[in-house]
């Protein structure tokens, strides 16, 4: 499967370095192969996720690694989550985690805040988009074909303006336009309003209430749905894990976890190990954040917040 043929026409093919593909299952394997296929990549090697590590660690170079994960596979699993995560922070490869939406809290964990792409119960135009992504951060040109043609390709530019917006839309959060960005500054010492949990409910509600007559795409926005999330969640001293907050996003969840990413960056979003459960990530509302919050609750009084 490594041997490099001698064909000079096929030489440009199999000069680029290839992808590393880790599956947890014979299906799991299938699905990622005709992504990298229809990527246009060359797959160097397949293995199961226990041998995974040990072939990385063999791997002479690589443009990817791509890990495709439809079961549970316990310790060696979270060992090669950790294991890449910190590869892929030191800047070794490139790596995508494709996962269910079942598997988000232990498969999110181990990775932390790693520039290791995660995408969760993607259709293909996301799968081709997170590839892209992780090969451009290693500055190989990335090709597509098939699977980002007619409405996947169309669908494939909707994700790049999306993320693009996600930037735009916090920095306008954290400064004025044009602004460098600055801490958001806190009110006074006991300045802060008093906010009832189910004030913060009500809002959620009526929120959820505009999809029974509306398509709810029309009113996407997660970062403002995750905010009254932690909100909420804080108020009456809950824990929230990874896997309930995409959810409250109310968008996919690959994309709920860019938007994620982006708000623990901003030092908008803090996450916090269970020490309970090694294997789970909770997420809390920074002290600025949360302040911030109570604050135009009690500066809009009476008026709705939808």
């Amino acid at each position: 499967m490594d041997a490099i043929p001698t064909d000079a026409a096929e030489f440009h093919y199999f000069s680029r370095a290839p992808v590393l593909v880790a599956a947890s299952s014979d299906a799991a394997m299938d699905r990622a192969r005709q992504t990298i296929d229809s990527f246009g990549s060359r797959i160097g090697a397949t293995v199961p996720i226990e041998e995974a590590k040990a072939r990385i660690e063999r791997q002479i170079a690589a443009a990817a690694l791509w890990i495709e994960i439809d079961e549970d596979c316990g310790g060696p699993l979270d060992e090669l989550l950790t294991h890449i995560s910190r590869d892929v922070a030191d800047g070794r490869y490139a790596a995508v985690v494709s996962a269910t939406a079942a598997l988000l809290d232990p498969v999110a964990a181990p990775l932390g805040e790693s520039p290791v792409e995660l995408i969760v119960d993607a259709d293909d135009a996301e799968r081709a988009a997170a590839l892209a992504i992780a090969t451009a951060q290693i500055r190989l040109p990335p090709r597509l074909s098939d699977i980002a043609s007619d409405q996947n390709a169309e669908r494939l530019r909707q994700l790049s303006d999306e993320v693009s917006r996600i930037a735009s839309t916090l920095a306008r959060l954290s400064a004025g336009p044009g602004a460098a960005p600055r801490p958001v500054e806190l009110p006074p010492s006991g300045d802060v309003p008093p906010l009832s949990v189910e004030t913060v409910r009500s809002v959620i509600r009526a929120r959820r209430l505009r999809a029974r007559y509306f398509p709810e795409e029309l009113f996407a926005d997660p970062a403002w749905d995750m905010l009254l999330d932690l909100l909420q969640a804080e108020i009456a001293h809950l824990r929230v894990p990874v896997s309930s907050l995409c959810i409250a996003a109310a968008v996919p969840a690959t994309t709920a976890l860019r938007w994620l990413k982006t708000m623990v960056a901003r030092g908008i979003f803090i996450r916090r190990a269970d020490p309970h459960d090694g294997r789970r990530i909770f997420v809390e509302l920074a002290p600025e954040a949360s302040q911030a919050l109570r604050r135009y609750f009690g500066e809009l009084g009476q008026v709705a917040v939808i």
